[in-house]
């Protein structure tokens, strides 16, 4: 599996679990860990949980973007 797809389902296990995500957004190394079910080298899973907390961030930012859409039209 390529580095893209693991992070979109990893996104979505955590989308689905507000629990998980919580913690994820507390401490995201050991529930990066948790998701991925195997034994993976720190700076990976450190690489996972950073692509993570970005799509994450870009995910609200588009949101917010298109809130701001209905501003312009009349």
């Amino acid at each position: 599996m390529d580095i893209k797809n693991m992070v979109e389902e990893l996104l979505e296990k955590l989308q689905k679990n507000p629990r998980l995500l919580s913690q994820f957004k507390e401490n995201p190394i050991p529930v990066v860990e948790e998701l991925v079910g195997m034994d993976l080298p720190d700076d990976q899973i450190k690489q996972l949980a950073e692509l993570i907390k970005a799509k994450i961030d870009l995910d609200k930012v588009g949101s917010l973007l298109g809130g701001l859409g209905g501003l312009f039209k009349k």
